[in-house]
């Protein structure tokens, strides 16, 4: 049942240790009760895994596993413990005096091709620094917002980068891709060089590759190698940490003038505006119906945009990504690479056992809650008071989304409204239920929900047929986008 979840901890570099139980060591390979091969199953989607054959040998095994998921490009690392081993007895070291036979150090990135891309990036005319969850796994928060700053830089995060720099900064131009703001994805189509910082070029945010930043030199770090020219070839690469290439350019900034460089990308930056103001973030009101852009606004408000988010996939989880501005790291933690429906909850309840006093919102659709809703019995045996905000629309919305606009509204298997009463549920568990149904009881409802001291389930009715905008195809280029 872990597949799943080691999976999306790969494509989103998240650090975790799996431990998982195997069959006595004698009933390998005998197709045994509950046996089934962890370490080949896993093998595609972990850093490494072990099957570990003696009880002595788990200290070391335990602390290489640790270091690995968190060293380079984090990820997942199994361990595989068979019942006979996990139930003998051995001597434990703590192993402070053992070394890693390989470096404990991220590849350096030399002062040549650190100069080479500032120079670069200094002569640049309409650049674009395009930053992703390195960013953030690499506690490069504050030297990528320096750096952005003095050289006034635009700045476009990807979904798994929010957070990584201001949403509400001038800089930002909130994030690029397939639903990215109209002015990011034209910054970047437009763009003569493009510094992507600890991303990867999912195809998400290039959409059609052929056709993707067409006119840009590419500089391209990242700490993975893998990652160097898996999708778009760059014009220069720097192999390593991201924070040690930003501080890199930043010691370089100190030593020279600026002024005409920041001078030169006046008329960029007056394109940009224009952008901004010619296609914003929007969407129409109504009175008798609660659109879900609505409720993350209001959200927003109400938690004075300090509220620690987590999100299941799907509309919702764009709408997060658009209304709600995230101003630190990890504030916002939603499924990215594997769009794992069923996220949002579980996800929450880690957050608020790791930080007991923040506010943690789970913001998920009404189908993706289905998935996950029986861990409202875990959260509320363990206290742990997280607030889930349902954006019930009674649909798998953004396949039907796509089934409305890509295949003539022929819907298939979409129409979820046979679903449990939320509020019922949520008090069968032992949790706090509310219900909204229409906009002027949002405010009011919401403020009781995020004041109340346990766990709660609000089931927010919203419109049925509300899309996500803007929107590039899939396999489109950005001039394609759609914007209502």
């Amino acid at each position: 049942n872990a597949v799943t979840g080691i999976a999306n901890a790969y494509m989103d570099s998240t650090p975790i240790v799996v431990i998982t139980g195997q069959v006595p060591r004698h009933l390998i390979g005998t197709d045994a009760f509950q046996e089934v091969d962890t370490v080949g199953i896993t093998r595609p989607c972990v850093k490494h895994n072990y099957l570990v054959r003696e009880a002595k040998d788990l200290p070391a095994i335990v602390r290489e596993a640790f270091h690995l998921a968190r060293s380079g490009r984090p990820g997942p690392v199994v361990i595989d413990i068979p019942k006979d081993v996990s139930a003998a007895r051995s001597s434990y070291s703590r192993l402070d005096h053992v070394s890693f036979p390989f470096s404990t150090q991220p590849a350096y990135i030399g002062s040549d091709p650190a100069q080479k891309a500032f120079e670069q990036i200094v002569n640049a005319k309409r650049p674009v620094l395009y930053v992703g969850g390195g960013i953030v796994n690499s506690g490069a928060v504050d030297s990528l917002l320096s750096f952005a700053e003095s050289l006034r830089l635009p700045v476009t995060p990807t979904l798994m980068g929010l957070g990584g720099f201001p949403s509400s900064h001038p800089l930002c131009l909130g994030m690029l891709g397939m639903h990215g703001t109209y002015a990011a994805n034209m910054a970047v189509a437009e763009s003569d060089l493009l510094v992507a910082l600890g991303v990867r070029f999912d195809d998400r945010v290039t959409g059609k590759l052929a056709t993707f930043a067409p006119q840009a030199r590419v500089i391209h770090v990242d700490i993975d190698p893998a990652n160097i020219g898996k999708n778009v070839a760059p014009t220069l690469a720097l192999t390593g940490d991201v924070k040690q290439a930003l501080d890199q350019f930043l010691s370089l900034v100190q030593q020279q003038d600026l002024d005409a460089s920041i001078g030169q990308r006046e008329a960029w930056w007056d394109q940009i505006r224009r952008w901004q103001l010619a296609q914003p973030l929007r969407f129409s009101g109504s009175q008798n119906q609660i659109k879900p852009q609505t409720v993350i606004r209001e959200l927003h408000r109400l938690t004075k945009g300090e509220a620690l988010i987590t999100t299941d996939v799907g509309q919702h989880q764009m709408w997060v990504a658009q209304f709600y501005p995230f101003a630190r790291p990890r504030q916002l933690i939603t499924s990215g690479g594997l769009g794992t429906m069923g996220f949002g909850l579980p996800a929450a309840m880690g957050a608020q056992l790791a930080l007991p006093n923040q506010l943690v919102v789970a913001v998920v659709g009404d189908g993706g809650f289905q998935m996950t809703n029986q861990e409202l019995a875990t959260a509320v045996q363990y206290d742990l008071p997280v607030k889930i905000l349902i954006m019930n629309n009674g649909y798998l919305g953004m396949v039907r989304q796509w089934q409305e606009m890509f295949y003539d509204r022929t819907y298939s298997e979409v129409d979820i409204s046979v679903a449990p009463d939320f509020v019922k549920l949520g008090e069968a568990y032992g949790a706090k239920g509310f219900r909204v149904k229409r906009p002027a009881e949002l405010r009011e409802v919401m403020e009781a929900a995020l004041s109340h001291k346990g766990v709660v389930v609000v089931d927010v009715v919203v419109a049925k047929e509300e899309n996500v905008f803007p929107m590039i195809p899939a396999g489109a280029d950005a001039r394609q986008m759609i914007t209502q």
